[in-house]
């Protein structure tokens, strides 16, 4: 008997949970080793590994130098990408990983509003509703008045926007350059230009140490192979609900590695978040104009870290 092909819809979801399992495993090496190194530091060596691992893909086929009117949208991609994932790092080891994984949902919310202002776009009465639900949802996770408003739920928020932001660059960059081109050389700008505030906390890893930040930089790299192929084997609408798998996932890692339990309201505030998100997507794609989705992070090529 011959084993059939799944169907695209199939594939692309599988792709899309094995994206999800690779970043929130990601997630929880950054919780881990946020307890004796730097994020700032992590930041570093997560760009240099990953660089590192994804330069044979992008040399077999061909590197392509950016046009030179696009070099400063490269560095401010750079810049705001930057900002934006050493901000996550720090959160995600200041907070409970799921708490920090269900905040961060709230990128495609704040993707809104860069749609608005820096790409021209016009948002009708829906997406602004299901906006506004998805922030009632930060609420609910956040209850402002009931508990303390932390650092890292800051931290967490802000980076939210900052890979808003960088989407909305990516977005600008990729009319007119190759996706494998703004990736690598999103890479090259961003390690060198991390190492600067990294020497000013630099402590050397041990070999231990090493060895994880080079598994983070894998992970990470091929985290966002699987998130390119999910988008590359089927249509957006139909798999960017499955982002939200990362938030189980990392339920249980903080669960079962660092005794970490999640209450109710996170949960509840997380739904309402997926909620909106998920019908911004679905009427985007009824609509016919083009998702912008989370994840990271990283357009599929920008999900964070």
């Amino acid at each position: 008997m011959t084993r059939q092909r799944p169907t695209v819809i199939t594939e692309g979801a599988l792709w899309m949970v094995a994206s999800c399992a690779c970043f929130s495993t990601m997630s929880a090496l950054i919780h881990y080793l946020a307890t004796s190194v730097s994020p700032i530091e992590i930041v570093f060596f997560r760009n240099l590994f990953g660089l590192i691992i994804i330069f044979p893909f992008v040399a077999r086929r061909g590197l392509l130098r950016p046009a030179k009117r696009t070099l400063p949208l490269y560095f401010a991609r750079a810049a705001v990408g930057l900002i934006a994932m050493t901000a996550w790092f720090s959160a995600i080891g200041m907070m409970p990983l799921a708490e920090a994984i269900a905040l961060n949902f709230t990128v495609p919310l704040f993707a809104i509003f860069v749609a608005i202002f820096l790409l021209g776009e016009k948002v009708g009465r829906h997406r602004w509703s299901a906006t506004i639900l998805g922030f009632a949802g930060t609420l609910v996770i956040l209850r402002p008045g009931t508990i303390e408003f932390s650092l890292g739920a800051g931290l967490a928020l802000g980076s939210a926007l900052g890979f808003a932001l960088a989407m909305g660059l990516v977005k600008i960059l990729s009319r007119t350059e190759r996706p494998t081109t703004v990736v690598f050389y999103q890479g090259v700008i961003m390690t060198p230009v991390a190492l600067i505030p990294a020497l000013f906390v630099w402590q050397t890893p041990s070999w231990t140490e090493l060895g994880w930040l080079a598994l983070l930089g894998t992970i990470a790299t091929f985290a966002h192979i699987a998130l390119v192929r999910a988008f590359a084997a089927a249509d957006s609408s139909a798999i960017t609900p499955l982002d939200f798998t990362r938030l189980p996932f990392a339920a249980a890692f903080g669960y079962f590695l660092f005794d970490e339990r999640i209450d109710l309201w996170t949960w509840i505030g997380a739904a309402i978040i997926i909620a909106s998100t998920v019908y911004i997507a679905r009427r985007e794609a009824i609509l016919g104009r083009r998702v912008t989705v989370p994840a990271r992070g990283e357009e599929p090529l920008n999900p964070p870290g």
